[in-house]
């Protein structure tokens, strides 16, 4: 890519030139795609300030770089072999159709590859049932100390022996402090009357503070009262009146 090439994309960028259709950020279902405003009172078609500006002669890039890609290349998109016939490594780069498979795309690609054509979107594709080895990048010194690590990890740690553990000196005690000579021995009176303190507080019980629990007294069942039974046999038996007898009261 030229230096004249470079100076003409670098031209067409800073222009930076966006037309956007009015009101598209005020409802959703409205995109930003360029439509040209024709309402009699629209701000935008009036040329208001801050309402986007219109397409007008000038917004252009230049006809040299004119729909060419950033890297200096004219884009070509690829389908099949015969799209890589008759292209100019030099002005023209090689798109690879997205509606390609893995296996025709890995064919283009090595075949536009090997002429010296610059593919825009390559990619790293691994061919169908190859299987890569992994390369050894651990040295012999590497193995050779993670087996050691291995050996260590095993081998237990020694316990030390009950019989044969060192016996530590022994602690002197700290020598007692000298009476003072000059301290006055004790009477005898005074020694009895501690001694006969001592013994009358051994000789006291210790006072409990749990008050003693009283007994509780049984409840007796009181007997129930037997209700003396009617004499069913001291009344008589009402005698049904005969014909004759009615006749009479009659």
């Amino acid at each position: 890519m030229t230096t004249e090439i470079r100076r003409l994309i670098r031209v067409r960028t800073e222009k930076g030139a966006e037309f956007k259709r009015d009101g598209f950020g005020k409802k959703k279902q409205l995109s930003d795609s360029w439509r040209k405003p024709r309402g009699q009172h629209n701000k935008q078609r009036e040329q208001k300030k801050a309402k986007g500006a219109l397409p007008k002669p000038g917004f252009g890039s230049p006809l040299a770089v004119r729909g060419m890609h950033p890297s200096g290349f004219f884009e070509v998109l690829a389908f099949t072999l015969k799209d890589l016939e008759g292209l100019d490594p030099a002005t023209q780069a090689v798109r690879i159709s997205a509606t390609i498979g893995t296996r025709k795309r890995i064919v283009l690609q090595e075949k536009a590859i090997s002429s010296g054509l610059k593919v825009l979107n390559a990619r790293v594709m691994k061919k169908p049932g190859v299987t890569e080895e992994e390369p050894e990048t651990t040295s012999e010194s590497a193995k050779d100390a993670a087996a050691e690590k291995t050996i260590v990890a095993k081998e237990p740690a020694e316990k030390p022996k009950k019989g044969k553990e060192p016996k530590k000196p022994a602690k002197s005690a700290p020598a007692a402090a000298p009476e003072p000579a000059n301290k006055p021995a004790k009477k005898p009176v005074e020694e009895k009357a501690e001694e006969k303190a001592g013994k009358s507080k051994a000789k006291e019980p210790a006072k409990s503070t749990k008050k003693p629990v009283k007994p509780q007294a049984k409840e007796v069942p009181e007997p129930e009262e037997t209700k003396p039974k009617a004499d069913t046999k001291s009344k008589p038996k009402a005698k049904k009146a005969t014909a004759a007898e009615v006749k009479k009261n009659e």
